[in-house]
């Protein structure tokens, strides 16, 4: 296919470099330097979103937040004014529900599909083409973007209407985010008892404690590695939308906040650019203690 692709970011480069390796003609636009690895590869520059817009069928938009959504669609030389009828736009960035219905209904209007289409797996999932794409939209739609999807994902389910795909994924960040806190007051806990926290973490991975997040972040707690990975300042903006929404639906949502705190204490300290997994710093720092800082010390 032809595809166009905004947003070169952390995840959007290895992306945008899975659909080229597979074949699709990629057209590229970003705000900074396109990928110097994707224009040696035979993609095509483009000069703004209308440009784009004009030479691919389906347009795949990967950007940070809901105002640089609605930006890359109807900003002036933006993707709607390059629309015709019969073309594709699948946002796979994580915004509003709300709002992702209302950009819907005014790109549908221009006779195109549209679909919203978020992803979970990090940069580690972008690299390896191991998204899980959680889309909402039509099924003909669909059906018609999924080798695009196939080609970034493993775990690609169409789970309902327009806006149902943003709607999974906030719920997505609040599993990932209350996890995180899960793994770090049980590392915390087990160092600050006098345990080995990285065999502690090793002992739980095969239990009915063991996750993905205990995998991973538990491995980056103990070792402390905090770079980004996915940063802080994209988890509040989820858990923000996760807030919203309950203040919408009448709905308490008491650990989303806990969590949306403990980040909000990180970025305090400088932190917005951590990865979500140092969330564990909030916690330590009211335990006046280090993971890993007790088995050094009876060492």
């Amino acid at each position: 296919m032809k595809v166009g692709f905004i947003g070169l970011g952390i995840m959007g480069r290895p992306m945008a470099g899975h659909l080229l390796a597979a074949g699709h003609q990629l057209f590229l636009h970003d705000r900074g330097p396109l990928p110097e690895n994707l224009l040696a590869a035979g993609a095509v520059a483009c000069g703004s979103g209308k440009e784009v817009a004009q030479a691919a069928e389906v347009v795949i938009i990967m950007v940070p937040d809901t105002p640089h959504v609605e930006a890359v669609l109807f900003a002036a030389g933006g993707v709607a004014e390059g629309l015709s009828a019969g073309k594709v736009v699948v946002d796979m960035s994580s915004i509003s529900p709300i709002a992702t219905k209302e950009f819907a209904a005014k790109i549908v209007a221009l006779g195109c599909d549209y679909l919203d289409a978020p992803v979970s797996g990090g940069e580690v999932g972008a690299k390896e083409a191991s998204l899980t794409i959680m889309v909402g939209g039509t099924d003909a739609a669909f059906e018609r973007v999924r080798p695009l999807f196939e080609k970034m994902g493993k775990n690609v389910t169409l789970v309902g209407n327009t806006g149902d795909g943003q709607t999974t994924k906030v719920a997505n960040q609040i599993i990932v985010a209350l996890t995180i806190e899960a793994v770090g007051e049980a590392l915390l806990f087990a160092s600050k008892a006098g345990a080995d926290p990285a065999k502690v973490r090793k002992a739980l991975m095969g239990g009915f404690a063991s996750s993905r997040i205990l995998e991973v972040h538990g491995q980056r707690m103990v070792d402390r590695k905090f770079d980004p990975g996915f940063r802080i300042e994209l988890h509040q903006k989820d858990l923000n939308l996760a807030l919203q929404g309950a203040k919408a639906l009448q709905l308490s949502l008491p650990n989303t906040a806990t969590c949306q705190e403990l980040f909000n204490a990180c970025a305090a300290r400088g932190g917005s650019t951590w990865d979500h997994s140092a969330m564990v710093r909030a916690l330590e720092l009211l335990a006046d203690h280090e993971i890993g800082s007790g088995a050094k010390a009876a060492e």
